[in-house]
């Protein structure tokens, strides 16, 4: 097996959360809060506040994934989450929702999304009630391309100057030219994560097309390259850099490829499997559960000898060595406890899997109420019409599931308010499927799985 190949594994298997980890600690001092805080307190003693700011992101890093086990276990919900004093860990806050590719793998292809840019003062205003809960961690990008918003880096400053510990951005880096790339840098993003599908030209080109124009493997790799180059030129540790791809049959067999175009220009190497989850067990061949579970069964039997024992609706996913598993039930989900997302006009969501928002939980600008559905309306007719940058796209409308009051709230309202409160109640007691938008979640942590052989 290949060090890239043997490095692919370890990533899947998730150590990335500690080379995360211990990457940030040691960098601590380079991190632009830090400098921040140095700046505006003019304190003497530096060891004291980088060890505090060190303890805090330590925590910050374990309570994503101990705040939700922590509150099903205590039963905290409605008034006893609120009292608590639970936080948010992370506000996604869609800076853009626009984007320039058309990947056919991406949920942009399925779902109406407006081609909308935040305006910097409704950014600046979700960032300064997230700092009153003192937030730790802030990403700037939900179904778009967050390059495309040409006030980000002043985002991402603001944001460092209210003491967010940790920002990131998700970007496709079709737009890191040398000028936005030295904005980027100076803007001191935390964390930068490159979606980059394909070893090769053609794969890439073909996971990832253009919508206005044609994309180019060249020229996005170039861009790669010269931010690693500019980062060494400027001797700036930030933004530490992941890139990731998708593995998909024309990929998979690129996983060496890939990891020896990044591993010297990026921090971390990772890919990760298309779907996650998908299908149900009666959508499973007879041919395959015959392989799949030849020690169980029996001559002249068939797959319904399989679904004796397991339900025939129940929820299936399969791994990238081709290994099928079936789910036995749902698990509570972390989301709610620990993030929210805004949307570009203000509509706040509670998981990055309600792609159209289709599950709001409160509204933090009026004008999310007052645009509501015109704008997917719109994109859809351009999408009917075969529009140019529209027409590779296959798309629906969003049925609206939950309409909270029509009023305008604080992020602190909106975290502590009914209707997420009410998503938590559900979840807390193992009453998922009660709850439209985690119906069918494809966010394979929310199921006991078990691996059929």
């Amino acid at each position: 097996m290949t060090d890239s190949r043997k490095l692919a594994i370890k990533n899947l298997k998730g150590s990335d959360e500690e080379m995360r980890v211990s990457w940030m600690l040691k960098n601590m001092s380079q991190n632009k809060t830090f400098k921040y805080f140095l700046e505006n307190e003019k304190l003497e003693n530096q060891n004291i506040l980088l060890k505090s700011l060190q303890e805090r992101y330590k925590t910050y890093r374990n309570q994503w994934r101990g705040n939700a086990k922590f509150a099903i276990k205590n039963d905290l919900i409605g008034n006893k989450f609120n009292d608590s004093n639970i936080k948010p860990l992370c506000i996604d806050i869609e800076t853009a929702s626009v984007c320039d590719l058309a990947c056919p793998h991406c949920y942009r292809q399925f779902i109406a999304t407006p081609d909308k840019i935040m305006s910097k003062e409704l950014a600046f205003k979700i960032i300064d009630q997230a700092s009153k809960l003192n937030v730790p961690s802030m990403k700037f990008n939900w179904r778009g391309e967050p390059l495309l918003n040409p006030s980000l880096p002043e985002i991402i400053d603001y944001a460092k100057k209210k003491g967010v510990l940790e920002t990131i951005i998700n970007t496709n880096a079709t737009k890191l030219n040398l000028d936005m790339a030295k904005k980027i840098i100076n803007s001191g993003l935390d964390l930068m994560i490159y979606s980059f599908d394909g070893g090769s030209k053609k794969s890439y080109e073909k996971m990832r097309p253009g919508r206005f124009k044609k994309n180019n493997f060249n020229e996005i790799y170039e861009n790669i390259l010269n931010f690693h180059k500019l980062k060494i030129k400027l001797k700036s540790a930030f933004p530490r850099t992941k890139i990731q791809m998708v593995l998909t049959e024309d990929t998979f067999a690129e996983q060496d490829e890939y990891f020896s175009l990044f591993k010297d220009i990026v921090d971390d190497v990772s890919v990760k499997q298309y779907t996650e989850r998908g299908g149900k067990i009666s959508d499973v061949s007879e041919e395959y559960l015959r392989s799949a579970c030849s020690n169980e069964i029996t001559e002249g039997s068939n797959k319904n000898y399989v679904t004796k024992k397991i339900d025939a609706n129940a929820e299936i996913m399969k791994d990238s060595d081709g290994n099928l598993f079936v789910s036995k039930g749902r698990l509570p989900c972390e989301q709610p406890y620990q993030r929210m997302l805004v949307t570009y006009d203000g509509r706040v969501s509670m998981c990055c899997y309600d792609w159209g928002s289709m599950h709001p939980v409160g509204y933090v600008d009026k004008l999310a109420i007052e645009t509501g559905e015109k704008e997917y309306n719109k994109i859809k007719k351009k999408a009917d019409e075969k529009a140019k940058g529209f027409d590779l796209m296959n798309l629906e409308l969003p049925k609206i599931f939950n309409e909270p009051i029509k009023e305008v709230k604080t992020i602190e309202q909106i975290w502590y308010g009914d209707d997420i409160n009410f998503v938590r109640t559900k979840h807390s007691k193992n009453l998922l499927e009660d709850v439209p938008i985690c119906k069918g979640c494809p966010f394979k942590e929310t199921y006991d799985w078990q691996k059929i052989n």
